[in-house]
């Protein structure tokens, strides 16, 4: 089966361009010279707004561009999710946006009066990249990744995906070094379609 990949760039900053830019051109360019079919949903180029009440979550017919989103994510069979840890967990845009593309009716529908849920993104896989200043091995064992790990449980695996691989990358200021490690194993992630 071909693979397909959407790349979630989920980087609130459009003044210049980040690590998580550069993991997520790194992992394309390996993706698409191993043939793989890649298309990129950029959060920070889309005017969406916020979902402020129940009514609109579960009510409001979503946006053309929110549509669009939506029918990417359906066309894929594996998301590549980059985002930078703010303030311990991901950007308030991203999570935004996934409050506006993950609802009931496409990412899950309500059953039996709304005690059980249907999953309706399964046969999906993820990977989840998180760039962060402090040491990975802090935000991991300390902190729990409690940021990182509402994403894979509250949002995607309570909606199907999986299985769901994570990369935290810690220190990205420290040195030139560090970063090239972590561009070369996005471009053989790209390459495996991981």
């Amino acid at each position: 089966m071909r693979k397909n990949i959407l790349i979630i760039q989920g980087h609130p900053d459009t003044s210049h361009d980040h690590l998580g830019h550069a993991l997520a051109a790194s992992y394309k360019k390996g993706a698409t010279e191993s043939g793989y079919a890649v298309r990129t949903i950029c959060i920070a180029n889309i005017d969406f707004p916020l979902l402020r009440t129940y009514e609109d979550f579960y009510s409001c017919e979503p946006i053309p561009v929110i549509r669009q989103c939506q029918q990417d994510i359906r066309w894929a069979n594996h998301l590549v999710i980059f985002y930078p840890l703010w303030m311990g967990s991901m950007p308030a845009l991203l999570k935004a946006f996934f409050e506006q593309v993950f609802r009931p009716g496409f990412a899950m529908e309500p059953v039996d009066g709304g005690r059980k849920w249907v999953r309706l993104l399964k046969g999906k896989s993820a990977h989840i990249v998180v760039t962060m200043g402090m040491p990975a091995f802090i935000y991991r064992w300390f902190y729990g990744a409690h940021g990182l790990k509402s994403l894979e449980r509250n949002i995607l695996k309570f909606t199907g995906v999986g299985p769901i691989k994570e990369s935290q990358i810690g220190r990205v200021e420290e040195s030139q070094a560090h970063r090239v490690c972590w561009l070369e194993k996005m471009y053989i992630y790209g390459k495996k379609g991981r």
